[in-house]
């Protein structure tokens, strides 16, 4: 008698070993409560907290996992308890599930749970994959329209924009302030995007990659270059220009921070933050601060701590205030889904590539490259006429096109073959 073999789906799987993802068949994800939906992913994202698994700094001791925790979708099954929600409702998946019915007391962080990060956050799957269980669904998902407005401008609600929102809200930012953002990846350019949309009188954006300097300048940012030797340190070329300080200073880089010299330093952020904050200004810390010990799903956590000396005595003289943690998306996501709908903020600047799922290993290596900045997975369900699957893969340099009517990819040579998505015309 044939046993028939259970149901499969494309998944980006982490297997614990740093710098390397995979793509493989995983099993399909089946409603397991009463409360459950099916979500088919339609666009799912990379963010950098993926970053820090892929770096082997951040996991637990049961591999492999899915990852992934920002995805746009369509749901395809719901439970007999689900009300709110039917097949065919397009949906948002916010990071991880509405924890007031969620347990949690064992996950990592107590009263947070995620998709993606395997055991230490409620061992979820991940939503760079086809499909995705979405527990307790009416409260878990939130529906957005079929009025023609694109995944990728939703997409960001599932974790980055609320979190950048939530950078600006920790520092006590208000309309008026100047403020310093730490980090132009995609966080820490859309904390300076809202900065500016929320009535900051100036916003400087600090890195050392060109192309996200340039970005963040492109949006009305103030560039500065930490390692420029002829320009010297962050806070010499701000207090330079602002001698009191700044107002507020943000955190959207987290605990794998470089110094001057690009060598790994955790606490230069924050050490650079209480010198350029000014008297009774505040800190907004929102990048990743997490100890771990090593473990099969991150055999490199003791090579980094989050256990960091800080200039207290400069805090304490300049009675700075200084608020940490992670962001709860359910309470903002609804004030920046009307403000994207309104056209008041725009997030598609960040993104400079769309590719199919196939790629995740590449794309994943020229993230942590930072060759990327913001990169959108598609699925050939909504796609198909869109996908190459050429045998030379791209050559000669760079996908151009007008993606999704508003930006241009700016990815560079692919080193292998694939699947890429062309830009939307």
């Amino acid at each position: 008698m044939n046993q028939q073999k259970p149901a499969t789906m494309r998944a980006v799987v982490w297997e614990g070993k740093p710098y390397q993802v995979v793509v493989k068949d995983w099993p399909k994800p089946t409603i397991q409560m009463p409360e459950d939906a099916i979500v088919r992913v339609t666009t799912a994202g990379l963010c950098g907290s993926e970053l820090h698994t892929y770096h082997g700094y951040f996991g637990g001791d049961k591999v492999p996992w899915t990852l992934g925790h920002e995805a746009v979708g369509v749901v395809v099954e719901v439970g007999s308890a689900t009300e709110e929600f039917k097949v065919g409702d397009r949906v948002l998946l916010p990071a991880g599930p509405n924890e007031g019915h969620f347990e949690t007391e064992s996950t990592m962080m107590p009263g947070f749970a995620a998709y993606g990060f395997g055991e230490i956050f409620g061992n979820l799957g991940g939503t760079q994959a086809e499909y995705v269980r979405v527990p307790f669904a009416d409260d878990s998902l939130v529906k957005i329209p079929s009025n023609g407005i694109r995944d990728l401008d939703y997409l960001l609600l599932s974790d980055i924009l609320p979190t950048a929102w939530t950078a600006l809200d920790f520092s006590n930012f208000q309309a008026g302030d100047s403020v310093a953002v730490f980090g132009a990846g995609p966080v820490g350019l859309l904390c300076a995007h809202l900065a500016l949309v929320r009535g900051a009188s100036k916003v400087y954006s600090i890195d050392y990659v060109r192309d996200r300097l340039d970005k963040a300048a492109s949006i009305g940012a103030i560039p500065i270059n930490f390692t420029d030797p002829h320009k010297g340190s962050a806070s010499e070329q701000i207090l330079a220009l602002e001698p009191g300080g700044v107002t507020r200073a943000c955190d959207c880089c987290g605990y794998e921070c470089v110094n001057a010299k690009l060598e790994m330093q955790s606490n230069y952020i924050l050490q650079e933050a209480a010198k350029i904050t000014s008297t009774r200004g505040g800190i907004g810390v929102t990048g990743s601060y997490t100890s771990l010990p090593p473990a099969a799903g991150a055999p490199n956590a003791g090579k980094i701590t989050a256990d960091i000396v800080m200039p207290f005595g400069t805090i304490f003289a300049k009675s700075l205030s200084i608020k940490t943690g992670s962001m709860e998306p359910y309470s903002l996501i609804p004030i920046l889904k009307n403000m994207i709908e309104e056209g008041r903020i725009n997030t598609r600047f960040i993104y400079t590539n769309e590719v199919s799922i196939e790629d995740a290993p590449l794309v994943y290596r020229r993230f942590s490259e930072k060759k990327e900045i913001k990169v959108a997975f598609r699925f050939p369900w909504e796609f198909e006429p869109k996908l190459r699957n050429k045998s030379e893969g791209i050559k000669n340099g760079v996908l151009d096109g007008d993606m999704e009517n508003g930006w241009t990819s700016t990815i560079a040579t692919h080193e292998k073959n694939g699947s890429v998505i062309q830009p939307e015309k």
